[in-house]
């Protein structure tokens, strides 16, 4: 027998029409990160947000802002976490008196 090198281009060769092929699709995917307002101490509490941000958060994967200002996609138990002083203070600015005062 002998062996005669083969063209690679050649029909069975490597880089023949009948050797082995390959594909690479590429796909395209865009990330938005959320913007937080400062870094901090602000992810040690919890902050007041509407509510039916919360849910469409939930249900959009976007980002929601607090009173306090801090942007972030909601994702932990708030209950774990004390209410951030700012957030407080700023809701009880907004609530209506209780006590018949203006």
């Amino acid at each position: 027998m002998s062996s005669t090198p083969q063209d690679p281009h050649a029909p069975g060769g490597p880089d023949g029409p009948d050797g082995p092929q390959t594909q690479t699709a590429v796909l395209e995917r865009t990330e938005t990160t959320p913007e937080v307002a400062e870094p901090g101490d602000h992810e040690r509490f919890s902050h007041y947000v509407r509510k039916e941000k919360i849910l469409e958060s939930a249900m959009t994967g976007e980002a929601v802002t607090a009173l306090c200002g801090k942007k972030w996609v909601p994702g932990r138990d708030p209950e774990r976490f004390p209410v951030c002083p700012t957030c407080k203070e700023i809701y009880q600015g907004l609530k209506a008196p209780q006590d018949g005062e203006d």
